[in-house]
């Protein structure tokens, strides 16, 4: 790398990534950085602070990549504390609110809509969303939106004069809040793009310029919970299906848009429900697959790619999940064995991953590098390998095993 200019390094690494993508071998394999709260470990300040303060985050995350100097990273910083705040936001515990200051935000497994209401979503996903979820979700987004008047009802005078719910004090403060943490979230987006631009300038480039869900996912993790959704599976198939085919429609929208904006084709996607553990195969297939595969090519097609976390064990689903075009996607593994996904995906996909949390926090900086360099000698060999955590870097993670990592691309061959 000596002599050369941060623009030529940019370009480099740009390519070394997406090369690898392609399933072509490169000069050696890269290293993406990214973490939830990692950043404000290295730098000494509370996952609190990370979350309340941008101008901390933007410190803390810039100190790490100058750090690690990686082929790209992630620009989630977390930053959405006092946004939060606002909304009062029920579906999450994050640290300085409802966690521990140096405790990572944890999702609530709730129900925010009942069996019975498969209808009113399927005939107006919007209206439930503004009468029934969001209210549900949020004492603000109730003031707020629990207040409005059905708008489509309203014809000639009554609209005129159905004006008048917006007089209402309870709908007018839950909009003075809405208003705070919508300034509170801009702020935090815009530090993160001037963070992002200044990241460019000295070489590196960012790890996604997206964000995606599987259809099912998006439907359990937000509206029917784990314990719905899957009763669901037996009991509602038809409704079920129909929702989620519905939820995908809805979640393709603007991603092409964001990720161009980005100037990143990367669509981070994480994968909750469809592992080995939540459901069989053949409801994997049933319920889980298509509405994936659906996203997937969709993406593919726009020429963005899809950055698939598999967050859990999916070994048992690997002869299926490589029914994708050949060199186009990203799968990033967590606890499958991805060894075995070389064996049976190496031709197919780029695999991402996955050096354990365990190591990195408890082991030791050599236990790292001989796993770092097994999998870049077994797993990167002959191209389609992208190194990094299991699933990114723990938060507790020793600072000499993350180094060790880093370091360990510029040692072994793939």
């Amino acid at each position: 790398m000596a002599g050369k200019t941060n623009a030529e390094l940019y370009d480099e690494r740009v390519k070394r990534v997406s090369d690898q993508v392609a399933l072509k071998q490169t000069d050696r394999t890269p290293f993406v950085y990214g973490s939830r709260f990692w950043a404000a470990t290295y730098a000494g300040i509370t996952f609190a602070e990370l979350m309340y303060d941008p101008d901390k985050a933007v410190d803390a995350t810039r100190k790490v990549v100058e750090l690690l100097k990686p082929d790209a990273f992630s620009a989630s910083l977390y930053c959405y504390g006092r946004t939060l705040e606002e909304l009062d936001y029920k579906p999450m515990k994050w640290p300085g609110h409802s966690a521990d200051k140096n405790a990572s935000f944890q999702y609530i497994d709730e129900e925010f809509m009942t069996a019975k209401e498969y209808d009113e979503y399927l005939s107006d996903p919007t209206l439930f969303y503004l009468h029934k979820y969001l209210p549900r979700i949020s004492p603000t987004l109730a003031k707020a939106f629990g207040n409005m008047p059905d708008l489509a009802s309203l014809s000639e005078w009554r609209f005129i004069i159905g004006m008048r719910a917006f007089a209402n004090p309870e709908l007018q403060e839950g909009f003075r809040k809405l208003f705070k943490a919508a300034e509170a979230a801009e702020e935090g987006v815009q530090k993160t793009i001037a963070f992002v631009n200044e990241m460019k300038e000295k070489g590196y480039p960012h790890a996604a310029g997206s964000f995606c869900k599987a259809p099912y996912d998006h439907f359990v993790d937000f509206l029917r919970g784990s314990k719905g959704g899957m009763l669901d599976m037996f009991r509602k198939k038809d409704k079920l299906l129909e929702a989620t085919e519905k939820a995908g429609d809805y979640l393709l929208r603007k991603v092409d848009e964001e990720a161009s904006k980005s100037g990143s084709p990367y669509v981070f996607i994480p994968l909750h429900w469809g592992l080995d553990g939540f459901m069989s195969p053949d409801q994997f297939k049933t319920f889980y697959w298509p509405g994936l595969k659906r996203i997937m090519t969709h993406l593919i097609d726009k020429d963005l790619v899809p950055l698939v976390l598999w967050e859990g064990n999916c070994t048992s689903r690997l002869e299926l999940i490589g029914d994708i075009p050949q060199g186009k996607a990203i799968y990033w593994f967590e606890s499958t064995d991805i060894f075995k996904a070389k064996e049976i995906l190496g031709d197919t996909v780029c695999l991402r991953g996955n050096v354990p949390a365990s190591i990195l926090c408890t082991g030791t900086a050599d236990d790292v590098d001989a796993y770092c360099k097994r999998l870049i000698t077994e797993v990167g060999k002959g191209g389609g390998f992208i190194l990094d955590g299991a699933t990114s870097i723990p938060d507790e993670a020793k600072t000499e095993n993350v180094l060790a990592m880093a370091n360990s691309v510029h040692k072994y061959a793939n």
